[in-house]
């Protein structure tokens, strides 16, 4: 059986390996098509690699705990991504000799004020190393177990300073999107997003590329179109998101709508169909994160994040912090791959 590593990729590709290994840390040098067929290799022969510099662990070390916060109640695991970033967290947290414990958190009931948490009691208790925080949590919270332990946020940022962040490019990949609208002829998008009572900063980062996107392609900024971001806008309920929507489409001459994220996509797709509107024939939609389809709907245009790859880099990244406890804050964004969809075509002729 042939060894599964970065020289195999460039066998297969005809290509040099420090171009395979340079394309897998996304350098600039290499080309975006060069990179792509790396990563596409990579992704089919089932290489993966941390993009952080991993900690070895050797079996001398002490054993060592850290915690893993989800920000969802349990069992919540539909069209969710952390199951893809715990399986990388998991891998190679035992590849490195440390323990996990893993405590799904609903956000809202998350705060030192909460009375009796378990998890603020492993941090009192000094029973943890560091935590890895999955998905947004209140800065309160995030900051009494900073000052406590090494933390990494994951999928999130925050304003704390002793907080590093891994993260996928979220602006890089909405322009994508954007651009895959425009060559197909759209000129009149809209962006919408669900309502978060706690963080969605992502939410804002990706609308902060589409709004690049319009202005690098000089297509109009219409905040009519922008639903559920300006923090005095009214807040629309998914259902409610369908009929916005629907109305902009019929009345506002509006041919595609960029969604944060693929689990506000499938939904506003469904919502359309059972407004007399069909994706991509009315209008075209595009997600984030790379999810398949829910049974009976087309696969949506979206970007695909290396969910795994982010959990593995996250572990190495905080047993870096953790060793050296005063280094410079990071925060290291993971590039997303265009995964092409059935749910853009050109907008009907009026």
């Amino acid at each position: 059986m042939k060894t599964l590593n970065q020289a195999l990729i460039a066998k297969r590709l005809n290509i040099s390996r420090t171009t395979v290994s340079r394309s897998l840390a996304n350098h600039p040098a290499i080309s975006s098509e060069t990179r792509a067929r790396v990563q596409v290799m990579a992704e089919q022969l089932g290489y993966r690699q941390s993009p952080g510099r991993a900690v070895r662990r050797t079996k001398a070390c002490r054993a060592m705990s850290i915690g893993v916060l989800i920000g969802v109640p349990e069992g919540h695991v539909e069209m969710a991504t952390f199951p893809y970033v715990l399986k990388g967290i998991s891998e190679t947290a035992e590849r490195e000799r440390v323990s996990v414990d893993v405590y799904y958190q609903a956000p809202g009931d998350f705060h030192p004020e909460s009375g009796r948490q378990p998890v603020f009691r492993h941090v009192r208790n000094g029973d943890w190393r560091g935590v890895l925080l999955v998905y947004p949590f209140a800065e309160t919270a995030v900051d009494l177990i900073a000052k406590k332990l090494s933390t990494v946020a994951v999928l999130e940022s925050y304003a704390n300073p002793l907080v590093d962040t891994i993260d996928t490019d979220e602006v890089a990949g909405i322009v994508a999107l954007v651009g895959q609208l425009v060559v197909a002829g759209h000129r009149r998008i809209g962006f919408i997003t669900w309502d978060y009572p706690i963080g969605g900063h992502w939410s804002f980062q990706r609308f902060g590329g589409y709004v690049e996107a319009l202005f690098t392609h000089g297509l109009p900024f219409n905040p009519d179109w922008v639903l559920n971001i300006h923090k005095d806008s009214p807040r629309l309920t998914p259902d409610q998101l369908g009929d916005a929507v629907a109305t902009r489409i019929r009345q506002e001459g509006v041919t595609a709508w960029v969604c944060a994220a693929d689990h506000q996509a499938y939904p506003l797709m469904q919502g359309l169909q059972a407004r007399g509107l069909q994706v991509p024939a009315d209008c075209s939609v595009t997600g984030f994160d790379g999810l398949e389809p829910p049974p009976g709907l087309r696969r949506v245009t979206s970007m695909k994040v290396p969910h795994e790859e982010i959990g593995a880099s996250a572990v190495s990244r905080l047993l870096n912090r953790i060793i050296h406890p005063t280094s410079s804050r990071r925060k290291i964004l993971v590039e997303a791959r265009l995964v092409q969809g059935d749910s853009i075509a050109p907008p009907r002729r009026t």
